[in-house]
């Protein structure tokens, strides 16, 4: 982490998990552990329905509600979908675009990523991109090559003034929901190699204000040693957010000063 120039990002992912109800019994345990954290800020990414309830329930608390996706079209016959403006109007502030699930499960590509990217920033949110390599692209010795292509392609026409309202997350595929963690040498020589990219494409001052994200089973063990490398400024927590307290143990390995 470097607080000097960026800010730490601590922001865990839902996923398809927890009802209304779940998401208020999660507010009511995680408030009194949370404290107002001073050095990091704290997002929850909810499944689309329990936006609102979340909204709600977290608004006395330094906690800022995040969305999973969103449409790149402002409007139209797309059903089932849901656009930035929506979000934005609902008092979303992060929408989370291009994870690995998505690309997976729902066929989305760079080009769809990078109309999201747009259509988020229009509507006034930050969007969290999501870039990582397979475990064979790793093996194959081409996760640089990889990831500078899934950086170019989502901010290609992101004007620079624009660049301070998004988030990179570094999310190594074979590492999500396996138990595999990149360690920490590996987590900082991608995001670093990510800054490096940002900067030829931006220049020094915009690519050091960057908030560059590890994900990919951070959790309690072993989030401080990730976060101690100089360019993962935070993470974005898929299973450990689950659960309030580890959560808050993430939160309090980027919170100390």
């Amino acid at each position: 982490m470097n607080r000097r120039y960026r800010k730490t990002i601590i922001a865990g992912n839902w996923k398809m998990n927890k009802t209304i109800s779940e998401t208020r019994a999660f507010a009511e345990e995680i408030k009194p552990l949370i404290g107002r954290p001073k050095w990091c800020e704290v997002v929850l990414c909810v499944p689309f329905v329990n936006i609102p309830s979340a909204v709600r329930l977290f608004k006395d608390c330094r906690i800022s509600i995040g969305a999973e996706n969103c449409h790149y079209e402002s409007h139209g016959a797309y059903t089932g979908e849901v656009t930035a403006e929506m979000l934005k109007e609902a008092g979303v502030k992060y929408v989370i675009i291009g994870h690995s699930e998505r690309r997976q499960y729902y066929n989305e590509t760079d080009i769809t990523v990078n109309k999201k990217v747009h259509a988020a920033l229009e509507a006034g949110l930050y969007p969290i991109v999501c870039v990582g390599e397979s475990l064979e692209q790793r093996e194959l010795g081409v996760t640089m090559e990889l990831i500078t292509y899934q950086v170019k392609a989502a901010l290609s026409g992101v004007p620079a003034d624009k660049m301070r309202h998004v988030v990179i997350a570094y999310e190594p595929i074979w590492a999500i929901g396996t138990g595999r963690t990149a360690t920490a040498q590996q987590a900082g020589e991608v995001c670093e190699g990510i800054r490096a990219v940002i900067r030829k494409l931006y220049g020094a001052r915009v690519a050091r204000a960057v908030t560059i994200q590890y994900g990919g089973s951070m959790n309690a063990d072993n989030a401080e040693e990730l976060l101690a490398q100089p360019d993962v400024d935070g993470g974005l927590i898929g299973g450990a957010s689950l659960k309030p307290a580890s959560f808050v143990q993430i939160i309090n390995a980027a919170n100390q000063e």
